[in-house]
């Protein structure tokens, strides 16, 4: 009896001691946090249980009554701050709730003089009512919204498609239109939760000791007859069987990299078909070599032409089925240029673009946009977003311009008008613009729209106005002819961006067809440094209606949930395009943006988008020159960042710069989730009309449970004819499938690294295949790998 009574003791003894420690920082935190102009909870939160822990020492009964209304009144406040949303709710009350279950024990309140009825009773009731509140919030997300798609299809079929057999994915979103739709329906939403591994290839391809942190699997393989063509994050480009998934042939560049390179990607390769052959073949000729070529990009700056059926290189291309894309590039080195999209490919012209170092210096290689003759790789023409005359070729002892602004991400082509559309970043340095010339800003951070033949300009229409904030126009644009609601058919190109935004504009001339009004944002630049005063902002948007608040705070319980609103209260925040400062700036969306590479996914039949944006702030601080951060590089300095966050030298201009996700001192978003959505639209309307979390932290906590929460991704949805659309792209190791009408997930599959890439689909010897690489993402965090798994519904006995 004298053990259990001391062992009693010793437990309340803790208990109080945990109390008086929580009050103590929830005090003092608390007062911190009202000096910035925040919530006054964590004062009274703190003066709670500094006074229960004074009555639990006391063994006085009045601990449990006012502790007791305190967690009531803290699920009611905790109500009114954010609703009936399960995973903002869990910080403010899984430490207030499991303190109130612990003294609620018999073994704490029997170490209490005589607690009596009512302090227990009212406590329990305090518990039950916050479990009550719990329990229903798990079933009833506000974040979510639960609408379903019309099934009808419109009766025209989608013409800029035409020519493509049903069974191919022969472009990196199908077709060059970027629509990343199949008509194949073997796989529908009745049949999809059988779907089995039909095969898995392994590439080979690892991350190597030279790499930077920046090496990702994000290929889309496309497909042609019986083939399948990828490329890998060193480009080496393979060749499988696309049934077995055996390996045909493989040609290997021999790309050296090193650790300055920001990039080690590649997200796919081109096609092209002399138009003859096809005609050849039926009068029973074997195509010539190179009749069938595929093109790949080169990180070290190359471009490469090889047979598809042999792997052999393309002697009349190039150099022997080489192009040098450093040829009259400023500052030529390997890894500061980089190809790392596919090319258009037009039937005379290689259209090819590429990303150029972001935030290092302001010498930095041009994001000139090039044409090459499709069969001999010659150079056709140049577009310098950067020159006074954009389409100058330079001669033999002339370079483009330096540090112009670049397009890093896919491009789109309508082969009707001859367009090609290409989306295009900011000229780096990308935070600080106090030194950009008229020309550095008339075609930044847009779209671009070049005839695919000449390379001149066709229109350009501006996203952002004077970028600070690293808004590039991220993913391949959508283009696809929609009837409005008035009854109109207008031939559209959707633009989505990292601010949320998907501009819609007439391709034709690139005039919105979705309202996109020019609003006012937030001033006072940097110094030296200017501002626009407004920027536009689409009417069909993901973009969140209201600005961030402290109570939009997150963290894994309320001590850093804490900590996470002192940050944001000490940040200058006042919405989107707060500018760059020393204080320190919250982005918000933030540098990896709402939307990525990744795109959205239109069926033109139905008339429907389904997208799948991110929710997940960056915090940038200007760095003044001083000591320790020169103006200029030293001589020992290798160029280059290998990163695209943290420290970033932004050599030649005023100010290096920090840019860093937003998160708790524990390392969790300290914007509550979800952190990912996916989500369907009405393009007939603009309507978003159901949106739904996905992604669980099952690869990302450090207890791997499959908690529901949105996580960010990068990657795109596939959709099908089937009524279905799949999705890697989450920072959790899954395919899934989801009906496309509704967002219900009718399937998933556990993949061996991440998937961090678009999937894709195709059909040979009358059997459908849905395929993705999973080689993981090297700054995401997710696991690496070298895998391609397809997968098949089971053969029928």
């Amino acid at each position: 009896m004298k053990n259990g009574t001391s062992l009693s003791r010793i437990l309340v003894i803790l208990t109080v001691l945990f109390a008086a420690l929580s009050g103590v920082y929830l005090l003092v935190g608390g007062i911190w946090l009202a000096k910035l102009g925040g919530s006054l909870y964590y004062i009274v939160a703190g003066l709670v249980m500094l006074i229960t822990a004074w009555l639990l020492y006391r063994r006085r009964a009045t601990a449990l009554l006012l502790y007791a209304v305190f967690l009531l009144a803290t699920t009611i406040w905790s109500l009114w701050e954010v609703g009936s949303d399960f995973w903002a709710l869990t910080p403010r009350l899984d430490v207030t709730f499991f303190f109130g279950l612990w003294i609620a024990l018999p073994f704490i309140w029997r170490g209490v003089a005589s607690s009596g009825k009512l302090p227990r009773g009212a406590l329990a009731a305090s518990l039950v009512f916050t479990v009550i509140v719990l329990a229903y919030s798990v079933f009833n997300d506000p974040q979510e919204i639960n609408g379903t798609l019309s099934q009808q299809q419109t009766a025209e079929i989608e013409k800029n498609a035409q020519g493509i057999p049903d069974a191919d994915w022969p472009a990196y979103g199908r077709t060059q239109e970027g629509t990343r739709y199949s008509p194949l329906k073997q796989i529908n939403d009745k049949n999809v939760g059988e779907l089995k591994e039909a095969w898995t290839f392994r590439t080979g391809d690892l991350k190597g000791p030279n790499d930077p942190g920046e090496i990702t699997d994000e290929v889309t393989p496309i497909k042609i007859r019986d083939s399948l063509y990828l490329c890998t994050p060193h480009q080496k480009l393979i060749a499988l069987d696309a049934a077995t998934g055996k390996e045909k042939w493989r040609f290997d560049p021999q790309m050296k990299t090193n650790p300055t390179f920001q990039h080690v990607t590649c997200r796919g390769v081109s096609y092209h078909e002399t138009p003859a052959v096809a005609q050849a073949e039926g009068q029973g000729a074997k195509p010539a070599i190179c009749s069938r070529r595929i093109i790949l990009p080169v990180n070290d700056g190359h471009l490469y032409a090889l047979d598809a059926e042999t792997g052999e290189r393309c002697a009349e291309f190039g150099d022997n089925g080489d192009v040098n894309l450093q040829a009259n590039m400023p500052f030529a080195k390997a890894g500061a240029y980089e190809p790392t999209s596919p090319p258009v490919i037009t039937d005379k012209v290689i259209v090819i673009a590429g990303a150029v170092t972001d935030n290092y210096s302001t010498r930095e290689p041009s994001g000139v946009i090039r044409g090459f003759d499709v069969n001999t790789g010659k150079l056709l023409w140049a577009f310098d977003t950067g020159a006074k005359d954009p389409n100058k070729v330079p001669g033999v002892d002339e370079h483009y311009t330096p540090n112009s602004p670049n397009s890093w991400a896919p491009a789109a082509y309508d082969a009707n008008l001859d367009l090609v559309y290409l989306p295009i970043g900011v000229a780096t340095p990308d935070i600080w613009g106090g030194n950009r010339t008229p020309e550095m800003e008339r075609y930044a951070t847009g779209m671009l729209a070049l005839n695919a033949t000449t390379g001149k300009l066709a229109w350009f229409y501006q996203t952002v106005h004077h970028d600070l904030w690293d808004m590039d126009v991220p993913a391949q644009p959508t283009l696809a002819d929609i009837t409005d609601k008035n009854g109109n058919k207008v031939p559209s190109i959707y633009i989505p961006t990292k601010t949320g935004d998907i501009f819609v504009l007439d391709r034709r001339d690139g005039k919105p067809v979705t309202p996109a009004p020019e609003m006012k944002v937030p001033q006072g630049p940097a110094k030296g440094d200017r501002l626009s005063p407004t920027q536009p902002y689409s009417e069909l948007s993901f973009r969140p209606k209201e600005h961030l608040k402290g109570k939009d705070m997150w963290g894994a319980t309320i001590y850093d949930q804490l900590i996470c609103r002192v940050m944001f209260h000490s940040l200058r925040y006042e919405g989107p395009f707060t500018p760059p400062s020393e204080q320190g700036t919250l982005v918000f969306p933030g540098n990896l943006g709402m939307f990525e590479w990744g795109g959205i996914s239109v069926d033109t039949h139905r008339q429907i988008a389904v997208a799948n944006p991110m929710a997940l702030p960056f915090v940038s601080r200007l760095i003044p020159r001083g000591p320790g951060n020169p103006i200029e590089p030293d001589e020992n300095d290798k160029g280059g960042t290998g990163s695209e966050s943290g420290i970033q030298p932004q050599y030649g201009v005023p100010y290096g710069v920090t840019l860093n996700p937003f998160l708790s001192p524990l390392g969790f978003p300290c914007k509550q989730p979800s952190w990912g959505y996916i989500s369907a639209v009405d393009l007939k309307t603009n309507d978003i009309v159901w949106k739904k979390r996905i992604g669980t932290v099952r690869d990302s906590s450090p207890v791997p449970l499959p908690f529901k929460m949105g996580m960010p991704m990068l990657g795109a949805p596939i959709t099908t004819a089937g009524n279905i659309f799949f999705i890697a792209a989450t920072a959790d190791n899954y395919l899934r499938a989801f009906n496309v009408s509704n967002g219900e997930k009718l399937w998933e599959a556990r993949l061996p690294a991440g998937g961090q890439a678009t999937p894709m689909t195709y059909e040979v010897n009358g059997k459908q295949y849905v395929l993705i690489a999973a080689g993981g993402h090297g700054s995401f965090g997710t696991k690496l790998g070298d895998y391609i798994v397809a997968y098949a519904l089971p053969d029928q006995k």
